[in-house]
């Protein structure tokens, strides 16, 4: 190997070595060593991308991922004028309905994202709402910060839920006037709007495409009082990446954290609804939402939606 290439594969090595979630239960000395005979030969940084990537699979927490330069540059300078999927609308019984996407890109795009999604909640009845569906099946994550300033007036002040990291170190995560926090410190946006009611009840939905930052959110929500889960059972990475730029412009995202909820509950696995509803395959049902009917359903029986 180059004395170049050798550098940037051992210092890659290193930040998995001394941050990694896992790192307690690695054979460092064996990953070390497959992943310079992987790359035995190689001359640029480039040529040991692959053994980057098999040492990161190795860790076994399924979330760690590494980007080459040129889809490192895509997925973190994009923008968006307008988020698919995160709307928000009035039901039936006086209940709001707001849904989530996933979020990752800029700035700009996280700002843009906590615009409309605060719209959304507006837009379906933040002055007026009984309760709240949530919908999280279309969110496969991203950054959690800006979905919890779109959702942080339905949450409630106070903390939410934590990392905690290899050594069992927390990182809370709160609420303050409807915004996020994180360790005390504001993650970047004003205070939302608030709610009619203080602590109305939640009806959050979950699939098998909620993931990552998606399923933060679910466990911000895990423990909150009058709050129930509806659907499937969640992707199973609830877990915090963090980014490390390479040399190179390539970037390896290490994941480092479990999610806790506010009982201090950890998470490093698929979260199951409190009500499983499995999507009815015949053709008969395909425009049926029978998810967000039991939701509906279930949110019309609490004391806050009931109507003489």
């Amino acid at each position: 190997m180059s004395p170049g290439a050798q550098a940037y594969l051992s210092g890659a090595l290193d930040i998995m070595e001394k941050h990694s979630l896992l790192r307690h239960r690695v054979d460092w000395a064996v990953v070390r060593s497959k992943a310079f005979s992987q790359a035995r030969g190689a001359q640029k940084t480039a040529d040991t991308y692959g053994a980057i990537g098999s040492a990161l699979y190795a860790l076994g927490d399924g979330h760690s991922l590494f980007w080459e330069p040129q889809e490192a540059k895509e997925r973190l300078g994009a923008t968006a004028d307008d988020f698919d999927g995160l709307e928000g609308r009035s039901l039936r019984g006086g209940v709001g309905y707001v849904s989530l996407p996933g979020v990752q890109g800029s700035q700009e795009a996280y700002d843009q994202y906590v615009r409309q999604g605060r719209s959304a909640v507006a837009k379906a009845g933040a002055a007026e709402a009984c309760g709240w569906v949530v919908d999280l099946r279309a969110d496969t994550g991203g950054n959690m910060w800006p979905m919890l300033a779109v959702v942080g007036p339905i949450l409630g002040d106070g903390e939410v839920g934590a990392f905690v990291d290899a050594d069992g170190n927390n990182s809370v995560w709160s609420i303050k006037h409807g915004s996020p926090y994180a360790d005390g410190k504001p993650a970047g946006w004003s205070d939302g709007r608030p709610l009619a009611g203080s602590a109305p009840p939640v009806a959050v939905l979950t699939g098998k495409r909620t993931a990552s930052a998606g399923e933060a959110v679910v466990v911000a929500f895990r423990g909150r009082p009058h709050t129930r889960f509806f659907g499937e059972q969640t992707f199973g990475v609830p877990t915090g990446n963090k980014p490390y730029r390479l040399s190179d412009g390539a970037v390896l995202i290490l994941t480092e954290v479990k999610d806790a909820d506010r009982t201090g509950r950890a998470y490093d696995a698929p979260i199951p609804p409190d009500e499983e509803i499995v999507k009815d395959p015949r053709p008969v049902a395909r425009n049926r939402d029978e998810v967000l009917q039991a939701a509906r359903n279930w949110l019309h029986g609490q004391a806050a939606c009931r109507r003489p």
